[in-house]
């Protein structure tokens, strides 16, 4: 997951980074086929290059490595919402359908209280203004569900037209890579279509984690085994994180 996620911003030269999956697959990315791709964190670091994975976009690494850090509001008002980032890179607790996401709050069933997440943070924004978007998450019925139990930011909504209609210029969500394989949007439904599976995995165990009909392309690819130099490196960041912790 994390190696494919990487690949996804081949040819990218700027990429807005969410913390957690995003964040390693990012950072892998600039390790390997993509050196010259400039990492952008919400907290205002722009070209960082962390000799580890960050633990958060406050993490200080990510200051002292970048080529600039400006202020929050310069980094959404003229950087992302002026359509200067190509890829937006984010996770989900939840994500339905058409690809919007939930990283607010969970129904926790009857007589609880909704189970509280960390919250929307830039996701609506980078979703919103960003050239595109990618998505990282793990592939259960409890992440990719029928309908969210809180929608924190628009991916399609409800399917073609909705993001037109609600303004937003970046093309939106155009890859959800998870552990099994890789969803892309119908161009005439917008909903996520099965279009790759990683090596070993099949329709059935796809179609299984999903909650909702999961429909696949009339030919589902299987996705290239991880390279013995992508392997290493993604062992070498994650190695580093674990020691600084």
């Amino acid at each position: 997951m994390e190696v494919n996620a990487a690949r996804a911003l081949a040819g990218a030269r700027t990429c807005f980074v969410g913390i957690g999956l995003p964040s390693t697959a990012a950072n892998l990315a600039r390790r390997t086929t993509e050196p010259d791709l400039v990492l952008i964190y919400e907290s205002g670091a722009i070209g960082a290059k962390p000799s580890r994975l960050p633990l958060s976009i406050g993490d200080g690494e990510l200051a002292d490595t970048a080529d600039a850090v400006v202020s929050v509001p310069e980094m959404f008002n003229y950087w992302l919402q002026g359509g200067r980032i190509d890829v937006g890179f984010l996770g989900a607790a939840q994500l339905d359908r058409h690809a919007n996401v939930n990283t607010t709050l969970v129904d926790r069933g009857p007589g609880r209280s909704p189970g509280r997440l960390p919250g929307a943070g830039g996701a609506p924004e980078i979703a919103a203004s960003c050239g595109r978007v990618l998505l990282v998450v793990r592939h259960t019925p409890r992440n990719l569900v029928p309908r969210l139990d809180f929608v924190t930011t628009i991916g399609h909504g409800s399917g073609p037209g909705d993001r037109a209609a609600l303004g937003l210029p970046g093309r939106g969500p155009v890859a959800v890579i998870t552990d099994l394989g890789v969803l892309r949007p119908d161009p005439a439904t917008a909903e996520l279509v099965l279009t790759e599976l990683h090596p070993g995995v099949t329709v059935e165990r796809a179609r299984a984690a999903t909650g909702w009909p999961l429909r696949t392309a009339a030919t589902v690819a299987t996705t290239p085994p991880p390279t013995p130099v992508e392997l290493a490196v993604l062992r070498e960041l994650k190695s580093t994180a674990q020691e600084e912790r």
